[in-house]
């Protein structure tokens, strides 16, 4: 039952990938937290696990969705290079950071972010393009800060990296694809982090490598990886107002329920 669980929530965490251009991070690390805790894994490192896990998978994720956008031309490949110089630095201290926070204080910060994020995407709360992309050195410090946030919470950046991009004056669809392809890093220096920093916690459970829990990582990356590509063919098709705040009040209780 618990791997069905974790292959359900890789086929929703692959679908919000491609549609969004988000990791399914928002999705992933609540639903692992509870099952994590009806495991009975410890309450001080369930939290971190079930970040480290979410991001593990999101690497998954990312390469189908980012493959997918490729095929249509959708993402920029000079600005995702320039990000990713500070996207490798700063998931980093991400990982780090989060480590240093206590699991319930962490769980508290992640729910003021779900629900940060729930009203923005209800109400579409998006700045208006505001001239052209910033140099070469601001987007390698843009990078930093969504690969340090993105690290914390266990998401692929793309509730960050998809309102800056249109900012500063791309379309949508390459913001979101140009996203998915930056959550890639963010992914790989925030999970193998996690491992590292986890490697000699106590209470560890079996099959963990540090705070990456295999048989949950295994099973959300089989069904994502069909399903980002399913989610980014949608992208290209659908109007997304209704799905958006369809999505924006399941992250609202779900950050309520954190707070509660």
């Amino acid at each position: 039952m618990e791997f069905l669980l974790y292959l359900l929530l890789g086929a929703g965490a692959g679908v919000l990938a491609g549609l969004f251009g988000v990791g399914g991070g928002m999705i992933i690390v609540p639903v692992l937290v509870f099952s994590f805790s009806a495991q009975g894994f410890d309450p001080a490192i369930l939290t971190h696990m079930a970040v480290g896990t979410s991001l593990a998978s999101i690497i998954f994720t990312s390469v189908n969705s980012v493959l997918e956008h490729q095929r249509k031309g959708a993402v920029n490949w000079t600005v995702f290079a320039w990000m990713a110089l500070g996207i490798l630095v700063g998931a980093g201290l991400g990982a780090l950071t989060a480590k240093a926070i206590a699991g319930p204080m962490l769980q508290r910060i992640i729910g003021i972010f779900a629900i940060s994020i729930a009203v923005q995407m209800a109400f579409e709360l998006r700045p208006k393009a505001s001239g052209g992309l910033p140099g070469k050195p601001g987007l390698s410090a843009a990078g930093g800060v969504v690969g340090w946030a993105s690290a914390i919470f266990g998401i692929g950046g793309g509730s960050l990296t998809v309102p800056l991009l249109v900012w500063r004056g791309q379309s949508m669809q390459q913001a979101v694809a140009t996203s998915a392809a930056c959550g890639l890093p963010i992914a790989l220096v925030g999970a193998l982090s996690f491992m590292l920093l986890g490697w000699h916690s106590p209470s560890l459970p079996q099959w963990s490598l540090g705070f990456v829990y295999l048989p949950a990582l295994v099973g959300i990356a089989a069904a994502s990886m069909p399903f980002a590509r399913v989610g980014a063919r949608l992208a290209h098709r659908l109007p997304q107002r209704v799905l958006k705040r369809l999505f924006a009040l399941l992250l609202l209780s779900v950050g309520l329920n954190f707070l509660i």
